[in-house]
């Protein structure tokens, strides 16, 4: 019987925290489904990506341990999601622990830690500071 993952995030630059997670993630299953956080969707939690939405749908996608890359358009999809998939388990980051323990009703939630020392946002700041004026 095939196992069937699911994990969301922007995944915006991505780097070795984003591939260990997905890695991990895959491990805990036969069938990993990423779903990718929209432009728009983005707007309303306040992120603002580097690369739009069909950049980040392709780089994904070529990620080995990605077999599925899905829109994540709004927090409430998630319930659907898991029903239309028949997923087992939800995967997310530490940083989300506890947030998304309601949907243990519909399947299995993991919290995975996250990869020391390396985020979006810590990349962001470095590439910014990097930058010498003209």
């Amino acid at each position: 019987m095939t196992r069937t993952v699911i994990t969301y995030g922007t995944y915006d630059l991505l780097h070795k925290g984003h591939i260990l997670l997905l890695e991990r993630a895959r491990q805990l299953g036969d069938f990993l489904i990423v779903g990718l956080s929209t432009d728009e969707f983005n707007r309303i939690k306040n992120k603002h990506c580097v690369y739009p939405y069909e950049d980040r749908f392709t780089i994904v996608s070529a990620v080995k341990y990605v077999d599925k890359v899905i829109p994540e358009e709004c927090w409430e999809q998630k319930v659907e999601d898991i029903k239309r998939f028949g997923v087992d388990t939800l995967v997310m980051g530490d940083d989300w622990e506890g947030h998304f323990d309601f949907l243990r009703e519909y399947c299995e939630v993991v919290y995975l830690p996250r990869t020391p020392g390396i985020s979006t946002t810590s990349t962001k700041s470095n590439i910014g500071a990097r930058r010498r004026p003209d």
